[in-house]
Parts: structure tokens; C-alpha cells; sequence
């Protein structure tokens, strides 16, 4: 007799033809990715411009999270105006509006101006994610579910960090590296018209789920990436300080920062591997459970030669945290359900990103800067 809730039993994905193209699958990747490199270079871009003008660090960051508050806030409504919009018009409109909206934020280089202005960046740059990993994870065979996911983790990953990299090369003055950030956007819009006559009608089979319905489904997949974001914030907002709190050089602490990031997007692929050998929730413990153990690690061996390789194995399993749910998302949901899921995913994600730092901070001020792991 089959034991599974009757909610999640009519929302098992269906099959997945395995002649699926492999052009489809990288054209979801390569926009999602080309998408990630604006992004990624309009945090460090707006941080540096406002530290110029002598804006408050308190200002600075909440300018930040004004980008995360947007995510959150348009997550929910994503399921309905994908279904009304089409995912494919929703997925070609967002990198236009958001192009739009990097233009009128360097045309005018204010905070209070900003504020509103990376709102509706996060608004925009939010459904592209949601509707690009919802294909994903649907036309993706269940055979090689594990490395395509991990794959795109990596690149996606990599996008992120090639967005500060461009403004090594350009610098952070005048329209160069606003017109990266627009024309990153723009080409992703393309790659989009591109892909999709190579993309199956999305599922449409099973229950209608709304994006609160999916917290009463899967609330401990939900928890997974909520630590995944938090974790992943508060290592990137405080390991500085932790290795300024045990004398550590700056320039080896950034380089540690360094080498977690290159974990975080080399060992997805891996991960993704086992997870096909050994099962992705047998996976997911291991990476929730490799990253405790790193925390404990720490500060033993922050001074000892095995702290490199122990720092790019903790990024790799910890945002493995959020591959794997991705994973386990795909092998449990489709059709309503999945698209609910993933803009679920992307509430969770900004909350944990919102919160992480924060909360770390107010532990620290009873047990001090050391007790950060």
C-alpha cells in the first residue's frame, strides 16, 4: 500500500522523454548565467559608488536589501502571472525591464532615488530565476537530473563572480559598467527568444498549489535553502571580520573568501554525481552535516595549512544545501506545483539572505566575533 501524503502522490513529475534536446538545457543555463553576471556586478558596482559619495554604511546595506525585499515580495505572485503573462513573455520581459531599470539607476546616482529603483530590480530579476529553473528541472531527464542541476549550480555560480570580476577590468566610474550590466541583461533576453521554440509546453498536469500552499507541503525543503542562503551571507558578510578578530592577514582572509567561492561553484557537478549514486536526501544531510562540521572546524585550523582546503570544500557542501534541494524539487514536484516551488525557493532565499548576517551578529555580541562558527 502506497504510504505517500495524497497531496504530494498527485504531484509526482511525469516522465521526461530522454531525446530532449540538449540545446534547450543549455540555453536555460546560459541565460540564467548571463543573467547572473548582472546581478553579480551590481552589488559590489552601487556599493562602491555609494562609498564614494560618503553615504552611512547603514544606508549602504539597506540600499542592498532592497534587491532581496524585492525577490521576496514578488515571489508569490509569480505562479499566477506566469499562468496569465506565458512563461516564455514573463522570461523575455523581465531582462528588458530590469536593463531599464540598471539605466535609470545609473542616470541617477542617488540613494533615496535608488531604493525604489532596486526594488523593482529585484521584482524583475526574480521571475527570469523562477520560470528558468522551473523549465530546468522539468525537461531534465531523472537519469542525469543530479549533473545537469549540480552544472548549472557551478556555472550559475561562476556568473555570479564574473560580475565583480568585469569591474576589475572596467572600473566602477561613468556608464562602462553600467552599459556590462545592461548589456548582459539584454543578451539574456535574446538567449531567451532563442531558446524557447526548442522548449515543451510547460506541465500543466496535477494540483493547483499556491506559493503558501507549497510551505505547508515541503516545509523542511523549504528550511534547507533558507540555510543555504543564510549561511551563504553570513560567511561573505563576516568571515573578514572573524579573520580580523584572530589576527589574520587581509589579503589571506580574502583570498579564503576566494577559495570558498571557488568551492561553492566547482563541487556542485560532483555532488550532483553522488547524489545520483547515493540518493539526494542521503546527500543533502551529508552537506548539511560537512558544513557543521566545518564551523567546528574553523577555529582550529584557521591558521594551518588545511584551512584551504577545508574552506573550499565547506562553500562547495554548503551551497550544496541549495542544489540539492533543487534536486529533491524536481524528483517530488511538477507541473503547478513546481513553478509554486521554486518561487517558494526564491522567497526563502531572500528571507535567509536577509536574516543570516544579522542573527550571527546579535549571537556574537554574547560569545564575541570568535564564537561566529
Amino acid at each position: 500500500m502506497d504510504t505517500q501524503p495524497a497531496c504530494e502522490a498527485k504531484l509526482r513529475p511525469h516522465q521526461v522523454a530522454p531525446g530532449l534536446p540538449l540545446a534547450a538545457m543549455t540555453g536555460i543555463i546560459a541565460t540564467v548565467t548571463v543573467y547572473a553576471v548582472a546581478q553579480g556586478l551590481t552589488y559590489p558596482l552601487l556599493s562602491f559608488i555609494l562609498e564614494r559619495q560618503g553615504t552611512r554604511p547603514a544606508l549602504i546595506g539597506l540600499s542592498a536589501a532592497m534587491t532581496q525585499l524585492g525577490f521576496i515580495l514578488s515571489a508569490p505572485f509569480i505562479p499566477a502571472l506566469a499562468r496569465r503573462v506565458g512563461e516564455a513573455r514573463l522570461a523575455v520581459l523581465c531582462p528588458l525591464l530590469a536593463a531599464l531599470t540598471l539605466i535609470a539607476i545609473g542616470w541617477t546616482q542617488d540613494v533615496l532615488a535608488w531604493m525604489p529603483l532596486r526594488f523593482l530590480l529585484g521584482v524583475f530579476i526574480n521571475p527570469l530565476y523562477v520560470v528558468s529553473e522551473t523549465w530546468l528541472v522539468s525537461i531534465t531527464p531523472a537519469a542525469s537530473r543530479g549533473r545537469i542541476l549540480g552544472l548549472y549550480s557551478s556555472i550559475v555560480s561562476a556568473g555570479f563572480a564574473l560580475g565583480p570580476l568585469s569591474l576589475w577590468l572596467v572600473g566602477t566610474q561613468g556608464w562602462a559598467p553600467f552599459a556590462i550590466g545592461v548589456a548582459a541583461f539584454l543578451a539574456c533576453g535574446l538567449i531567451v527568444l532563442a531558446v524557447v521554440p526548442r522548449l515543451p509546453e510547460m506541465p500543466r498536469e496535477g494540483e493547483e498549489t499556491s506559493v503558501g500552499g507549497f510551505f505547508m507541503i515541503a516545509p523542511l525543503l523549504l528550511f534547507a535553502v533558507f540555510t543555504a542562503a543564510a549561511f551563504e551571507q553570513t560567511v561573505l558578510s563576516l568571515f573578514a571580520v572573524y579573520g580580523a578578530a584572530l589576527q589574520g592577514n587581509e589579503q589571506r582572509t580574502a583570498a579564503l573568501i576566494g577559495c570558498f567561492v571557488a568551492g561553492n561553484a566547482v563541487l556542485q557537478i560532483v555532488l550532483g554525481r553522488v547524489a545520483e549514486r547515493l540518493g539526494s536526501g542521503r546527500t543533502l544531510t551529508f552537506c548539511a552535516l560537512a558544513s557543521q562540521a566545518g564551523c567546528m572546524l574553523l577555529p582550529a585550523v584557521f591558521d594551518e595549512w588545511f584551512i584551504w582546503p577545508l574552506t573550499f570544500a565547506w562553500g562547495g557542501v554548503s551551497f550544496g544545501i541549495y542544489t540539492l534541494s533543487l534536486i529533491q524539487l524536481g524528483e517530488r514536484f511538477s507541473g503547478p506545483a513546481l513553478i509554486a516551488g521554486n518561487a517558494a525557493f526564491a522567497v526563502v532565499w531572500g528571507i535567509g539572505g536577509m536574516m543570516g548576517s544579522p542573527a550571527t551578529v546579535s549571537r556574537c555580541s554574547w560569545w564575541g566575533i570568535r564564537g561566529c562558527p
